[in-house]
């Protein structure tokens, strides 16, 4: 299995290094507020490389994966882990968002912040997975209490009427106004700069600080996807890469629906629904121990998630459309 392949993961690094480096020096060499039209284009560009790389699991999986279930299983799970994970990085977009408009960091530079920021994401995520994996390996008991927690969460976002940030309560960026210099000059004076010198020191602009908390955001993230995806695939080439994949995508996503935060009302809802289902899942996974190794199908547990996140759209949409037809009557 590609987990325990090198050749797989040292590929699939080297595409992720070079897409980043085309991304920051050819195509974003500049900064610049993208057009709408720009984020809807970078957004379908990785969504189908997600969808390629998902074909060539589907084409190599009798040489990565040597014994196999019918079906297609890494396929399947791969394509099912990127949309729960692309899923709820469509939350992460409205609360990147609130602290973007929190700090007043023009459009401009926010591509720079979160190019950065998904950069160390990636790094982080590779931590989450590998050691997440580990345990599962060694505490198999850790499953349920994955589910327990993604059942907890999904309660919690039920319950949570808007988006809940408060930027400047973030303890990194509290410490970090403690303990280090931060130069006197916004980005004004410094433009996309994270450190700059100021009477002969060193020090670090606001918008580093902005960067931090933009990172330490997607840290609380990962600890709901990372478990979550552990609940649809147990091979960590999967896990890694379908969260990647998302990841990878997240910046223009953001530039795509950030301005339209409102038009998706009861996403949340059905955030929630997913991460119940997948929580609870996992659960009856490990006390029934179905013959087949699964609770519900891998094929299943993709149409659920997706029926769940396309009814939540599809609300969200149709319920703005109502209330703006009447305020125009």
């Amino acid at each position: 299995m590609p987990g325990n392949m090198l050749w797989p993961w040292v590929a699939f690094g080297t595409l992720v290094a070079a897409l980043l480096a085309l991304d920051l020096a050819v195509f974003h060499r500049r900064d610049r507020a993208p057009s709408l039209r720009e984020a809807a284009g970078w957004t379908v560009f990785w969504c189908a490389l997600a969808l390629v790389f998902n074909i060539l699991i589907w084409w190599w999986q009798d040489k990565l994966w040597p014994v196999q279930q019918p079906g297609h299983e890494p396929a399947v799970e791969f394509l099912t882990g990127y949309i729960v994970e692309w899923a709820l990085s469509m939350d992460n977009v409205f609360v990147f968002a609130v602290i973007f408009r929190f700090f007043n960091i023009p459009l401009k530079y926010q591509y720079r912040v979160l190019f950065w920021g998904i950069l160390g994401a990636i790094i982080l995520r590779l931590l989450f997975v590998v050691l997440g994996s580990e345990l599962i390996k060694r505490f198999d008991w850790v499953l349920p209490l994955f589910g327990l927690f993604l059942v907890y969460t999904a309660f919690k976002l039920a319950l949570q009427k808007e988006c809940e940030v408060e930027p400047e309560k973030n303890i990194f960026l509290r410490l970090a106004r403690r303990f280090f210099k931060v130069s006197r000059g916004d980005h004004r004076e410094h433009g996309n700069s994270f450190f700059v010198r100021e009477g002969g020191r060193w020090c670090f602009t606001p918008l580093f600080l902005v960067l931090l908390v933009v990172e330490s955001t997607d840290v609380l993230f990962a600890v709901d996807s990372v478990p979550a995806i552990f609940g649809i695939s147990k091979d960590v080439f999967i896990i890694y890469t379908s969260n990647i994949f998302a990841i990878l995508g997240l910046r223009a996503l953001y530039f795509l629906l950030a301005g339209m935060m409102e038009m998706f009302e009861y996403l949340h809802y059905g955030l929630s629904a997913i991460l119940g289902f997948v929580g609870l899942n996992m659960i009856a996974e490990y006390w029934f121990q179905p013959a087949a190794g699964y609770f519900v199908p891998t094929w299943g547990k993709l149409a659920i998630i997706a029926v769940l996140l396309g009814a939540s759209v599809v609300v969200s949409i149709v319920v703005k459309r109502g209330r703006g037809n009447r305020d125009e009557g």
